[in-house]
């Protein structure tokens, strides 16, 4: 007796009309079972009721059955089985559209119990005379090598679709290559994977000419299919590389965003290969017009063509040089859309657009939308520093913004300012008074660090630039970590240009940052200034006030292997992300390992990787971090300085740099007196002056812990030991 559902509910009713000898009942029954399952219900019960449906000659019904057989195969694997034979009868049915309507479904059913029975359908299906059972059956393959390879293999199902290539039909060659595709992808996954595997999909020339003739008649799908096999391709030699962009090239007229992108990337690929430079401007020139076109589309999918061609800018930054005007923001465009268009106006600048680019970014410094002003901002600095001759014209656009008094855009244009001034030294003075009356309007830890930076760099031409630093000193302890560093840093610049008259400010801060600063970066570099000033203000000011190449933006922004790479990966999510496909997608591989891998394959790369080695070896040998002076290598790995102890330390410096044979003392001798001797640095005394009484010493600032005008601070020195001094730090 079998087991039926409960007689009563919306299951039972469902199962009486399936076995209904009405046919119209039957349907309305399966139609409303689909419903069910397809918002979530639980069908499953019904599944032998809805198998007694499946032979029938109504295309519709059968359709509805084959559906609900393949959501609940997996959970019914002993009763799939029962529809074996009925797929086997369907696969030889007169009606081409029920012969790949079944081994479809077959393919899809996943079910270990049903793949045997799978192979002669399949078999007779891949030779079948209708071009539309064909290029059914070829994914089918596809899916059956997923479940099982073996089985692919041992039936010759590969073999056949490689015959299948050669197809009269467009159609069938694309889902053929289609499915190879994913063969290959599948075959090439594994990690013991040899070259001479039956699953590998290798493109001869043969095979290209078939591709070739198959690319103009398929649909948008198999376009794209066989263009990303194109893309793989690995051409013979440069004839060859210019017969595959000139057949590809017509794909460029394409209503498909997808094929487009396709075909840009077999470009992209085959001009690699191309050494007439007339042929790669005319393909770079051919190019434009569809990407430039993707830009109607909808936002999402002008993200997505957005983040391509910055990748393909970055490349040939000659594609859209005279397309700047489709890039400007549209009020309606959403802030994802606009932010990608920045990047690409700033990429795009140059001498002869960027009065309009200028005059477009100070309008969009006026929106409401916060984020996007300050990307405006940002975007003029960008261009100030990309091109010399439109700085001074930038300038002028941010004073006029910083004249609004808007806090959030007086803040950027801070910002901003300090890259002009990286990049231009000494060039804009005037600007700085301004910069500094809008003191009041900065309550963000990157504006007020940038604005600090710019008085400590200039502090010799400010003539309140201690009133203007004391300011921050006299809040250290409030600000973020990032404002006591550079307040620090301006400080001590500050007091290098003019020690007269900043002993106060600078004794104020380096007692604050020593004992009352949470950051051990801040105390740490607070100790460092402090012994250089105490010990020889000539090092000073080789180390606080050395020059500094200027800033400038780079072309790429990211490394030329992983462009090479990226741009072979040109419409996928790669593209999209900038990041190599491992990075998002597998078996839980880390992907920052995987990028540096990408960067560290160019040669200077590698050179700093065994300069970092060898820096690691000697500092291992030497057995204490501290020490810098160069200790011979056993290995002869180290018999040059490499590294740190490479680096060239200033005579001045000099008494900087202890050695010890225990890493205690060296840290000792840096902050105190080592085995009972005084230091210059002060926990015992007064330090030493040098050349002629300069630095901290000299001006009677002796040690951290000295008492001073206004510091606050009391001597610890008397009637306690050095080393109770030391502790004192800690």
């Amino acid at each position: 007796m079998s087991i039926r559902a409960p007689r009563k509910g919306e299951n039972y009713e469902l199962s009486v009309d399936l076995n209904s000898e009405y046919h119209d009942k039957r349907k309305d029954a399966i139609k409303r079972v689909i419903a069910s399952m397809t918002v979530g219900k639980d069908v499953s019960g019904l599944f032998p009721d809805v198998l007694k449906n499946m032979q029938t000659d109504d295309l519709e019904q059968k359709k509805l059955v084959y559906l609900y057989l393949m959501n609940y195969a997996k959970t019914q694997p002993e009763l799939v089985i029962l529809a074996v034979n009925t797929f086997v009868k369907d696969t030889n049915d007169p009606n081409p559209l029920v012969r790949a309507l079944a081994i479809r479904t077959m393919g899809c059913l996943r079910a270990e119990k049903i793949i045997d029975y799978l192979s002669d359908p399949l078999q007779k299906c891949l030779r079948d005379e209708n071009p539309y059972v064909r290029k059914t059956a070829a994914l089918c393959v596809a899916k059956l090598y997923d479940l099982k390879p073996e089985l692919v293999i041992d039936n010759g199902f590969l073999e056949q679709l490689q015959e299948m290539i050669s197809d009269s039909n467009p159609m069938v060659v694309a889902n053929t290559v289609a499915a190879l595709s994913d063969i290959h992808i599948a075959a090439t996954s594994q990690p013991s994977t040899s070259s001479s595997d039956p699953g590998i999909f290798v493109i001869t020339p043969a095979i290209l000419n078939k591709l070739l003739i198959a690319l103009n008649e398929c649909s948008e799908w198999g376009r794209v299919a066989i263009l990303n096999a194109l893309a793989r391709y690995t051409a013979q030699d440069e004839k060859e590389s210019d017969h595959i962009c000139e057949r590809v090239v017509p794909q460029f007229q394409h209503v498909n965003g997808s094929v487009v992108l396709a075909a840009v990337k077999v470009i992209m690929i085959h001009m690699r290969g191309v050494r007439r430079e007339d042929l790669i401007k005319q393909l770079v020139r051919k190019m434009a017009p569809p990407l430039v076109t993707l830009l109607s589309s909808p936002p999402e999918v002008q993200w997505v063509a957005l983040r391509n061609i910055n990748l393909l800018l970055q490349k040939r930054p000659e594609l859209l040089s005279n397309e700047m005007r489709v890039f400007f923001c549209k009020y309606n465009d959403p802030l994802y859309v606009k932010i990608e268009k920045l990047d690409i106006m700033v990429r795009l600048a140059g001498e002869n657009n960027v009065d309009a680019l200028l005059s477009e970014l100070k309008e969009y410094a006026s929106e409401v939308d916060v984020d996007f002003v300050r990307k405006s901002i940002k975007a003029i600095g960008q261009t100030a520093v990309k091109i010399d001759a439109a700085a001074e014209r930038c300038v002028n656009v941010l004073l006029e913004l910083i004249a609004t008094r808007v806090s959030y855009v007086v803040q950027e244009a801070v910002v901003v300012m300090k890259d002009i001034f990286r990049k231009y030294p000494s060039t804009y003075e005037g600007v700085i008074p301004t910069l500094c009356a809008n003191l009041d309007e900065l309550d963000e830890p990157e504006a007020k660090a940038s604005l600090i930076w710019i008085i400590g760099e200039y502090a010799n031409k400010i003539d309140n630039a201690d009133e203007l630093l004391g300011i921050f000193v006299d809040s250290f302890t409030e600000e973020s970590y990032a404002v006591q560093l550079q307040t620090l840093t301006a400080v001590v610049k500050l007091f290098l240009k003019k020690p007269d008259s900043s002993q106060g400010v600078v004794q104020r801060v380096l007692n604050t940052a020593t004992k009352d600063c949470d950051s051990p970066d801040v105390r740490d570099r607070a100790y460092i200034y402090w012994r250089l000033l105490s010990t020889d203000p000539g090092a000073a000011k080789a180390v606080v006030l050395s020059h500094r190449p200027p800033i400038s933006i780079p072309q790429t922004t990211v490394s030329p292997a992983l462009l090479e790479e990226l741009l072979g990966e040109i419409s996928s999510l790669a593209s999209v992300y900038h990041k190599p496909s491992e990075t998002f997608v597998g078996h839980g591989r880390v992907g920052a390992d995987s990028v540096q891998r990408k960067g560290t394959e160019l040669a200077d790369d590698r050179f700093s990787a065994q300069k970092a080695l060898q820096t690691v070896v000697a500092g291992q040998q030497a057995e204490n971090l501290l020490d810098f002076d160069d200790v011979p290598a056993e290995d002869g790995l180290a018999s040059k300085p490499s590294g740190l102890a490479a680096t060239q330390v200033l005579p001045a410096a000099n008494n900087l740099l202890a050695t010890s044979n225990n890493p205690l003392d060296d840290l000792v001798s840096i902050f105190g007196g080592a085995g009972g001797q005084e230091s210059s640095f002060g926990f015992g005394g007064p330090a030493p002056a040098q050349n002629g009484g300069g630095g901290l010493a000299g001006l009677g600032f002796a040690s951290p812990m000295a008492s001073g005008p206004g510091s606050g601070a009391t001597s610890p020195t008397q009637g306690q030991k050095p080393q109770e001094d030391l502790l004192g730090l800690f």
